[in-house]
C-alpha cells in the first residue's frame, strides 16, 4: 500500500471507532465545559479584561481537554496486538503516525468548534483586531498540540502511568507554542499589537516538530 493509502485507511478506521464509541469527544467536551463554567463563576471581568485574559483561558481549556484524546491515541492499538502486527509488516511507520496526528487534530477541532461559541457567550468576546487571523492561529496552534501529543503518547504508551507521563513530557516542550497561541489570540482580541510574529512562530514550530516527529517515530515504534 502507498503512503497515502495507509494514512487514509488508518484515519478512516479511527474516525469510525470514535463515531461508534464517542469516548474521546464526550470526555473532552465535558472537561472543557467544566473549565468554562468554573472560570465564569470564579470572576466576572469587564469586556476589556475578558479580551486580555481570554486567550489564556481558551487555550488552557483546549490543552487539558486534548490530553483526554491524546491519552487514547494508541490505547486502542494495544488491544489484539495491533502495533505488534504493524511493526512486523512491511508498511512504513510514518503513515501510521500521520494518521493518528490527523485524527487527533479532527477531534480537537470539533471540540474547538463546539466550545468557541460558549467562550464568546460567557465572556462577551469580540475581536478588535483582524478576526480572520484567528483561523490560522487556531489551525497552527491545534496542530502544535496534537503532533507532539501524538508522538509523546506513543513514547508513554507502555509506561505504568501513561496518563501522568504524557503531560509531563508534552507541557514543557509545548511552552513556545502555548506562548504563541495565547499572545496571538490576545493580540487579535485586543487589537493592541500585531499577531503576525506569533503566527510565524507557530508555523516554524509546527514545521520543525512535524518533521522531527516523523523522522523519530519509526525508532519509537520499533522500541515498543
Amino acid at each position: 500500500m502507498t503512503f497515502l493509502a495507509i494514512t487514509r485507511a488508518t484515519l478512516a478506521k479511527d474516525i469510525r471507532l470514535e463515531w461508534r464509541s464517542k469516548d474521546a469527544i464526550n470526555a473532552m467536551l465535558f472537561f472543557a465545559l467544566l473549565v468554562v463554567v468554573i472560570f465564569s463563576f470564579s470572576f466576572d471581568p469587564t469586556a476589556e479584561e475578558s479580551r486580555q485574559i481570554a486567550g489564556g483561558l481558551i487555550w488552557v481549556a483546549f490543552l487539558f481537554a486534548a490530553i483526554v484524546a491524546l491519552n487514547q491515541t494508541w490505547a486502542r492499538e494495544i488491544r489484539n496486538q495491533v502495533l505488534d502486527a504493524y511493526r512486523v509488516s512491511p508498511a512504513p511507520a510514518n503513515p501510521l503516525f500521520l494518521a493518528k496526528a490527523l485524527v487527533n487534530f479532527i477531534f480537537v477541532s470539533v471540540l474547538e468548534v463546539v466550545m468557541t461559541p460558549l467562550f464568546i457567550a460567557f465572556y462577551k468576546l469580540r475581536a478588535v483586531g483582524p478576526g480572520w487571523e484567528l483561523i490560522p492561529i487556531t489551525i497552527l496552534g491545534t496542530w502544535a498540540l496534537v503532533v507532539n501529543g501524538t508522538f509523546f503518547a506513543a513514547i508513554s504508551l507502555r509506561t505504568r502511568s501513561r496518563e501522568i507521563m504524557l503531560p509531563l513530557l508534552l507541557f514543557p516542550l509545548s511552552i513556545p507554542a502555548l506562548l504563541g497561541m495565547v499572545n496571538a489570540t490576545t493580540a487579535v482580541l485586543t487589537g493592541e499589537t500585531s499577531a503576525r510574529f506569533w503566527i510565524a512562530l507557530l508555523l516554524a514550530y509546527d514545521v520543525v516538530f512535524t518533521v522531527a516527529c516523523l523522522l523519530l517515530f519509526e525508532t519509537v515504534l520499533e522500541a515498543e
